[in-house]
């Protein structure tokens, strides 16, 4: 929590601003990946007020993270997150999202290689057909 809010219990619901807070995201931008993923559905109650729920946070963190520490796209972080289990169960801490995540990125990784040669042969083939043009 920061230093103006009063800290909340880890497993306490948080709403839209508190999460909006803690977190840095403006409101508007975690209602649009409510929108965009749809393993992320807060609670809603009465006027549509959300109540973002200890694994919500986690999802969000991990988005945020995706997004805007490893560079993913929207569509990348989806497919990302839908590679993995879409909730956390109740023994995990925060880190287990970011840690589920690091195995996809060490087997793209290990293909570098492959889609790197790939890629040159792609490149050769193009270089070839423009000087034949």
């Amino acid at each position: 929590m920061t230093k103006d809010s009063p800290s909340k219990d880890r497993g306490a619901f948080r709403t839209i601003g508190e999460l909006s807070k803690e977190l840095n995201i403006k409101p508007h931008i975690l209602r649009y990946w409510e929108d965009q993923f749809g393993m992320l559905q807060p609670l809603k109650r009465a006027g549509s007020r959300r109540h973002y729920r200890p694994e919500d946070v986690a999802m969000v963190k991990t988005i945020n993270r995706l997004l805007n520490e490893e560079g993913y796209t929207i569509k990348g972080a989806r497919k990302a997150l839908t590679g993995r289990k879409t909730q956390p169960s109740a023994g995990e801490t925060k880190e287990a999202p970011a840690a589920s995540a690091t195995p996809m990125a060490a087997s793209v990784k290990d293909d570098g290689g492959l889609m790197l040669k790939e890629l040159k042969t792609i490149r050769d083939q193009l270089s070839s057909a423009l000087s034949q043009a």
